[in-house]
């Protein structure tokens, strides 16, 4: 469906509750039951199946069209929603935020210039872009930041290089994520001074001979970690024992097991626990690269240690900016990418903490930025008709095992995002079924083939999805289904499957039935 479309419907501003949507958030919606027989009749046959007796399945599907619920099983019951929770994250932040902004990383400094030496501290002060140094996003940014500094005349900083990332308060970690997760990209550690999705490439390559030790490299590998490392390298077709362990808290990584020799070269994405050293570090050789001489040290500012004084009266001497708002939230959400949904909320909560500095009853005592973007969002949606008790997140992207949702709560919230000039905007960063993001490889034929626009949300024992999709007879339907506490045997289809099959019900569903 073209975007446009979804930008006709009424108005309906997210300031306000809309009536004409309450009756899609319960089960009792009135509906001729005539028109939706065949679907539920359908939906039912795929979760009643016999493999899915131990699990929890919730669905409600509504029609943007008329309002009505057209299906709906333990809408209200709380699910674990994995990444469909981005989505309420995504609204947040276009309500909260400007989409056309951009996310500056800053040079400052209040000491003085003198004979091309800065005669002071020089501050690398990040504001929440976590797109720095990726491809197309500022790959090139300490370089940047370097020649703008060098063509003030800058040929010495008499003093320290401080990485300052306590634009955001707040622990890195999402609350509720696992330590278990931690050491994997998708858990890299939220920071207003982001670099590389605070990420490494850790490539494995076994010796040409067995019993010699792999090849371990990294990328970048000013990022490499400290690294202890047991691994072999075993005879060839033998079974592989590659493992990986970093405790939590600390930066060390221990590898161990085994590798077959002949076995394939192999990468892993590895979360870095502190990304603003590493992105002083490459400013710290971009200068260098630049003529800029250093004469102090790299010293790291983060959450809960502030140095105000640093900041107080700094000019800004160089300056990189994000792509916009909208770019980061669409990458986010078209790859579930957590750490653009995790900064984004706290984007949103230090505009929301801005906001209620200059208001009466603000808050007494310390929030984080992460909590100050759920109070925002529990704001939001008391404004939309959600009771926030339907709605539990702990964090931005999902990762967290304590979100809960329900999934009339999360339809209930697509019907309203498809009221607002926003809509179309916000239905093109979703992945397309059969076409891209996560959805590339699901959904490839059939009707819902380049027909629905939804967020995807899978961890161990959850399959979720939710959305938006067009059916037969041309009525636009919203959309969540979740599947909660479900274990697949050996020889069963996924479950994504099942997922799919009811998505691709929707689509071909014609109101006459």
């Amino acid at each position: 469906m073209k975007a446009a479309l979804w930008i006709a419907v009424l108005l309906c501003p997210l300031t306000l509750p809309c009536a004409a949507l309450s009756a899609a958030a319960s089960d009792t919606a009135p509906v001729a039951a005539q028109s939706r027989r065949s679907l539920s009749t359908q939906i039912d046959a795929v979760i009643r199946q016999p493999r899915y007796a131990a699990a929890d399945w919730g669905i409600a599907v509504a029609s943007l069209d008329s309002g009505r619920t057209l299906y709906a099983h333990q809408s209200g019951k709380l699910f674990e929603p994995a990444s469909t929770a981005k989505l309420f994250t995504a609204a947040l932040t276009m309500e909260t935020l400007d989409p056309q902004s951009r996310i500056p990383t800053r040079l400052l400094s209040a000491a003085p210039i003198r004979h091309a030496r800065l005669d002071g501290p020089l501050l690398l002060y990040g504001m929440g872009d976590p797109t720095l140094g990726t491809p197309g996003a500022n790959p090139d940014w300490a370089d940047d930041l370097a020649a703008q500094l060098a063509a003030r005349g800058i040929e010495e900083v008499h003093g320290d290089l401080v990485a300052d990332a306590t634009y955001f308060s707040g622990p890195p970690l999402g609350k509720g994520w696992e330590a278990s997760d931690l050491l994997g990209w998708f858990a890299a550690p939220a920071s207003a001074l982001s670099v590389h999705e605070n990420t490494v490439a850790l490539t494995v390559t076994p010796a040409t001979v067995a019993g010699q030790p792999p090849q371990l490299s990294f990328a970048p590998g000013a990022a490499a970690p400290p690294l202890a490392s047991t691994l072999t390298t075993s005879p060839p077709r033998t079974p592989d024992d590659f493992n990986l362990y970093r405790a939590p808290g600390d930066a060390l990584l221990h590898a161990f097991g085994s590798i077959a020799e002949g076995a394939a070269t192999r990468t892993y994405q590895l979360a870095i626990p502190d990304p603003a050293q590493q992105a002083g570090e490459e400013l710290r050789a971009a200068l260098a690269r630049h003529g800029i001489r250093l004469t102090g040290g790299l010293r790291v500012l983060a959450w809960p240690e502030r140095d105000d004084a640093l900041r107080a009266n700094a000019k800004v001497l160089a300056e990189v900016l994000s792509p916009p708002v909208s770019g980061i939230l669409a990458q986010g959400l078209k790859r579930s990418q957590n750490l653009y949904l995790q900064n984004l909320l706290q984007l949103d909560g230090v505009s929301a903490q801005a906001v209620a500095a200059n208001q009466p009853g603000a808050p007494i005592g310390f929030l984080s930025s992460e909590a100050w973007g759920l109070r925002a969002l529990h704001d939001l949606l008391e404004r939309i008709d959600i009771a926030p008790s339907s709605v539990l997140m702990e964090e931005g992207s999902g990762l967290s095992r304590s979100d809960l949702v329900t999934p009339a709560a999360m339809t209930r919230l697509l019907q309203v995002i498809a009221m607002q000039p926003w809509a179309g905007a916000l239905q093109a960063m979703l992945p397309v079924g059969g076409v891209d993001g996560t959805l590339e490889w699901r959904m490839r034929d059939g009707a819902a083939t380049d027909n629905v626009h939804a967020k995807t949300g899978s961890m161990a024992y959850v399959h979720c999805i939710a959305g938006y999709v067009t059916a037969a007879d041309g009525q636009r339907l919203a959309f969540t289904i979740m599947l909660n506490n479900y274990r697949r045997d050996d020889g069963e289809p996924s479950a994504n499957h099942d997922v799919d099959a009811i998505v691709q019900l929707l689509a071909g569903w014609r109101g006459s039935d």
